[in-house]
């Protein structure tokens, strides 16, 4: 089995468990090598709710688990302008572990509930 498809069956299985609605969205986290991105998306409606990047950060120093740290703190402070106090937290394919991990943490200390 290719590295592609195990991850594919990853996701399944953890996107299998879960549906955001808008009231508690599901947060979606995507890892490029470069970046990190995350959304929150409503399941029901098919819409997406909100988006951040590693890019929407102004002056971000440091590594790439603080920077992950820092945007998840700017996503929870995005998500509270949007009326959102708790989320579904996605972590696809990938380990809850380095960069998603200093995510989720950002999130919390930003007060999102996951």
């Amino acid at each position: 089995m290719y590295k592609q498809d195990r991850a594919q069956r990853r996701q399944k299985r953890s996107r299998g468990k879960m549906e955001g609605t808008r009231d508690m969205p599901r947060l979606s986290v995507y890892r490029s090598n470069r970046h990190l991105y995350a959304q929150l998306i409503d399941d029901v409606k098919r819409v997406t709710v909100l988006g951040v990047s590693e890019k929407d950060l102004e002056n971000a120093k440091g590594n790439k688990s603080e920077k992950a740290k820092a945007l998840g703190v700017l996503c929870a402070q995005k998500a509270a302008s949007a009326k959102i106090k708790k989320a579904i937290f996605d972590r696809g394919s990938y380990q809850y572990h380095g960069r998603v991990k200093a995510f989720a943490e950002g999130l919390r200390e930003g007060g999102l509930q996951i």
